[in-house]
C-alpha cells in the first residue's frame, strides 16, 4: 500500500482522470473530494462490500425461485399526483402560482 502525507487542498491524482482532494479535516476524521469519470463507480468501502454481496446473492437465484414473482396482487389504482405537493413552480396550496408574489391577490 503507497502511503501519502497530504494537507487540506491537497490533491492526489491516480492515472489521468481521477482527482482526490483532501476537502477538510477535523480531529480524527478527513473529508475527501473525488472527482473521476461517470464511468468508474466510487464507493465507501463498506458500500461497495455490501453491494458485492448483494450481487454474489442475486447471481444464487435459481429461476424457480423466481415462478412465483408474476402472480403478485394487482396494486390500488394510481390516485395520480399529489395537489398540495406544490414544487417548484408548483400552484398548489401554500405557493403563490405563476406570477404572484407574496401579497399580491
Amino acid at each position: 500500500m503507497l502511503v501519502l502525507s497530504r494537507q487540506k487542498d491537497e490533491t492526489i491524482i491516480i492515472g489521468d482522470d481521477i482527482e482526490i482532494t483532501v476537502v477538510d479535516i477535523r480531529g480524527d476524521k478527513v473529508r475527501l473530494g473525488v472527482s473521476a469519470p461517470k464511468s468508474i463507480s466510487v464507493h465507501r468501502k463498506e458500500v461497495y462490500d455490501a453491494i458485492r454481496r448483494e450481487n454474489r446473492e442475486a447471481a444464487q437465484v435459481k429461476p424457480e425461485d423466481l415462478s412465483g414473482l408474476g402472480k403478485a396482487k394487482p396494486n390500488a389504482p394510481n390516485p395520480g399526483p399529489n395537489p398540495g405537493a406544490g414544487g417548484a413552480g408548483g400552484s398548489g396550496p401554500g405557493s403563490p402560482g405563476p406570477n404572484k408574489g407574496p401579497g399580491k391577490p
